[in-house]
């Protein structure tokens, strides 16, 4: 029996047999480039869109500083508290910033001292307004005197800062061997405080929102310097860093303490620092200590500063 054999195939193929295979791969080559092209052209969308359009945009209506007050609703008066708001909220007005009083009791201080609280109410700040450039912490036994005095000009312009910067001075006087950068720049500076003659006074201070500001406060309130011993607890914690953390020294500014922080009759250890009229902020440095009374002190210069702000 004989059986039929399979038809031998041709060992030379058709002549349009590669091409058809072809197809495909130049289909697949020509979605690749469409898509690396569009890639492309969106990096440089993206490029383009971020040097000519100003990087970052902030939602209007955002206001430039938001002024933070902690308040201790414990130990101070119900009355004397809401005076302490109604300056701060009169004075925000003005200028179309915004206010946060957040409580001592809002965060955990694990046993530390209550003035710890600044710290995670500041960052706090940076937190609940993300696109606010400035955030400025004034102590709640503490009033803005005069209400025409803008953060932005009359402190954070670069040019004025620059003018007022308190450069190769000693961190904690009066000879401290880590000084104050005698190069910074006022557009480079993302902290301004003022010293008395203990050191730094960080009962009113201003922090430029920003990476630096985070790292700045998270360092500040490492539970290491909390549980630390120090005689002036937060004080003393941030005199520490910034002498020995130059990331930190390197972006700080120290201005004239009447600037943004003078000191009530009371509360002056040195004349230079003490309060005159005009100046921008009363502060009662130490009034909750033994033998004062913060609402007393405060009293006279609470019906001064509600005069002054309704007459302009």
């Amino acid at each position: 029996m004989h059986l039929a054999l399979p038809t031998r195939k041709s060992s030379h193929p058709p002549p349009y047999a590669n091409r058809s295979s072809r197809y495909p791969m130049l289909r697949r080559s020509r979605v690749q480039a469409l898509a690396i092209g569009l890639c492309a052209i969106g990096a440089l969308f993206f490029i383009i869109s971020h040097i000519f359009g100003g990087g970052e945009r902030i939602p209007s209506g955002t206001p430039p500083v938001v002024i933070v007050t902690v308040v201790d609703e414990d130990n101070y008066s119900t009355q004397y508290i809401k005076n302490i708001k109604e300056n701060r909220i009169e004075y925000a007005r003005k200028h179309g910033y915004t206010t946060f009083f957040p409580t001592i009791k809002d965060y955990d201080l694990k046993g530390s001292p209550i003035s710890w609280a600044r710290v995670p109410a500041v960052r706090h700040a940076l937190t609940k307004f993300p696109f606010t450039t400035y955030v400025w912490y004034l102590d709640q036994n503490s009033l803005i005197m005069n209400p025409d005095l803008a953060i932005e000009t009359h402190i954070m312009n670069p040019k004025v800062l620059e003018s007022l910067m308190i450069k190769d001075q000693s961190i904690v006087p009066p000879d401290s061997v880590i000084k104050t950068f005698s190069h910074l720049k006022g557009e480079n500076v993302d902290m301004v405080i003022s010293q008395d003659k203990e050191g730094l006074a960080q009962g009113s201070f201003i922090v430029r929102r920003g990476a630096w500001s985070k790292f700045f406060l998270d360092t500040w309130f490492d539970p290491l310097y909390r549980s630390y011993n120090f005689q002036r607890a937060d004080t003393h914690a941030l005199e520490h860093i910034v002498q020995w953390h130059p990331t930190i020294l390197s972006k700080l500014a120290l201005v004239p303490q009447r600037k943004m922080n003078s000191y009530g009759k009371a509360s002056v250890t040195d004349e230079s620092g003490a309060y005159k009229d005009g100046d921008f902020v009363i502060r009662f440095h130490g009034c909750d200590s033994l033998g004062r009374d913060c609402q007393a002190e405060a009293e006279p210069f609470s019906k001064q500063w509600r005069t002054v702000f309704h007459a302009r």
